[in-house]
């Protein structure tokens, strides 16, 4: 059995509009707890590993998360990762307060987290992967 490999990134940044125009306050995750899945591109059939950590600080929600190189799409992400073919991070989530914002988008302000992933084009053209474990 492999172990498992520790990936570090920002799956949202706060402040800034992500492609659709929404914007992701400080505080929206407050209370979240780690232990969501880790998916391969938001696929639920795909799973790759889990969330160990989330932590809001200044510039966003920075995610500690362990990939599996036990399964095949742990390590295709896993060689895409180290090659920087893919970089990107989301995660699928439950509006649980919003408002709009003038000229389309929404401010969100409280978020239930049902999942972060390892993806190809993040919404958020910041939320990137920064660390991977060697």
């Amino acid at each position: 059995m492999s172990e498992a490999v520790r990936v570090r990134g920002y799956v949202s940044r706060f402040d800034t509009p992500d492609r659709s125009g929404d914007v992701v306050r400080r505080g929206a995750f407050a209370g979240q707890r780690a232990d969501v899945p880790l998916l391969w591109q938001h696929d639920v059939e795909r799973p790759i590993g889990r969330v160990v950590a989330l932590v809001e600080d200044a510039a966003g929600l920075r995610m500690e998360a362990l990939i599996s190189a036990d399964c095949s799409d742990g390590r295709d992400a896993l060689a895409l990762l180290r090659a920087r073919a893919v970089d990107g991070l989301s995660f699928g989530y439950r509006v649980k307060q919003a408002r709009p914002v003038p000229g389309g988008g929404r401010e969100l302000l409280k978020l239930e987290l049902l999942e972060c992933s390892v993806v190809t084009l993040p919404m958020h053209e910041r939320a990137r992967v920064t660390a991977i474990a060697p």
